[in-house]
């Protein structure tokens, strides 16, 4: 099959959620044509899955995406739908070209000169000969579902920081008789009324999910906890929360611990009688690792009311029964399990060598990886400053180095 080499091949973005469309609109303003890849029916497809309860951890000032801002009608919390509503007036201002029902299964870097003929089954091959003349490749090969082959002179995968729903393997869960379900599945809290309900994970979303459905009748609501998180105001005093992120980034990690662990002893209460001490780690420190604080948005009144009850981690499970590390056997109905996403890059990007070892970009933003010019990631952080925020800083970035080129 021959490959067109024109001068005018788009740049291809991967994925049509806020990350991809923000870097569509960034490479239209500078006259660079964007085709957007949605292997979904529509655009802001993670968002659409997601929990009814969901609102925006940050505030609708610093949430939206380069060149539309978020309705005041919104409100300062944007709830989950409306940034839905959001997502597909972005498309349609800035005049996106998306194109959905179309995944993308593995990328190609064309070499330098083949004669018009499809890469070999060693992209690497040529990519150590990088720096001499002639050496960088010309543009990138798509696969994608129906057998597609597109060619594009630059690739920026968008494809999201929650991808793939990640369940640990605990042993036992293969054959545990109870409903264990992830927590992308979790929609509203009507189906588990009267029901016994242990969540694992008190990240963000397990901790929305537990105040959600001891709002909405559970019967009882255990939340697995492996380590205490750092829990947040979302406001203080009207001053979000995310404002006060965003100066932490240009502070030392000390420093921003210190100050984190004293605001916590004056704005939040100590939970531990409740089972959920305060964590020994600093804010920052944690956050460097992956771990964003918890913003209270209910947990801290239903802990200290009873009506989330923290308990130690899942260890196990054995036939009906749950096994938590401290050794104690649960019955619930149902197990939700909020432990996160992998990013799910492997099998389209992993024989490039871009990956670092936990499946994310190596680089990110209007950078490339050095094994691979013209390939650019956004969207794949979750910065205590915000993840929106992030992308509307990553689109401009990638844009620029794009049309640079």
């Amino acid at each position: 099959m021959d490959i067109d080499r024109t001068a005018d091949l788009p740049v291809y973005v991967i994925g049509g959620g806020p990350a991809g469309l923000a870097t569509a609109a960034a490479l239209r303003a500078h006259g660079v044509r964007a085709v957007v890849l949605e292997k979904s029916p529509a655009v802001g497809a993670s968002w659409r899955g997601h929990y009814d309860r969901l609102r925006l951890h940050t505030p609708r000032r610093l949430s939206a995406l380069p060149g539309l801002p978020l309705p005041r009608a919104f409100g300062r919390w944007v709830a989950r739908a409306d940034l839905v509503r959001y997502l597909e007036k972005y498309a349609d201002f800035h005049e996106l070209e998306v194109v959905t029902g179309v995944e993308v299964t593995r990328v190609e870097p064309l070499p330098p000169t083949d004669g018009g003929r499809a890469p070999g089954p060693r992209p690497g091959k040529f990519f150590r000969r990088r720096g001499r003349k002639g050496a960088e490749p010309t543009g990138w090969l798509l696969h994608a579902t129906g057998g597609r082959r597109l060619t594009g002179r630059a690739v920026v995968v968008a494809t999201g920081y929650n991808h793939t729903p990640r369940l640990p393997e605990w042993p036992g869960a293969a054959s545990y008789t109870g409903n264990l379900i992830h927590a992308s599945d979790y929609r509203d809290p009507a189906p588990y009324a009267d029901r016994d309900v242990l969540v694992v994970g008190v990240g963000n979303t397990g901790a929305e999910i537990a105040v959600d459905l001891a709002d909405g009748g559970a019967a009882g609501v255990r939340l697995a906890v492996r380590i205490p998180p750092h829990i947040v105001r979302r406001t203080t005093l009207g001053w979000p929360s995310q404002r006060t992120a965003i100066a932490a980034r240009r502070l030392p990690v000390f420093l921003v611990d210190r100050l984190a662990r004293l605001q916590a002893a004056i704005a939040v209460p100590d939970l531990s009688a409740y089972g959920l001490p305060r964590p020994a780690e600093g804010l920052y420190t944690r956050a460097r690792q992956g771990a964003i604080p918890v913003q209270d948005i209910g947990l801290v009144r239903a802990v200290k009311k009873g009506r989330v009850r923290p308990v130690a981690a899942v260890e196990s499970f054995d036939g009906d029964a749950v096994v938590l590390a401290d050794g104690t056997r649960l019955t619930p109905d149902t197990v939700i399990a909020a432990t996160g996403y992998e990013r799910g890059l492997g099998k389209m990007l992993g024989h490039l060598g871009v990956l670092d070892g936990r499946g994310g970009p190596r680089v990110r933003g209007g950078r490339c990886p050095a094994e691979a010019p013209g390939l650019y990631f956004t969207g794949f952080t979750n910065p205590i400053s915000g993840m929106l925020r992030e992308i509307a800083l990553d689109a401009p970035k990638i844009a620029k180095a794009v049309a640079r080129r």
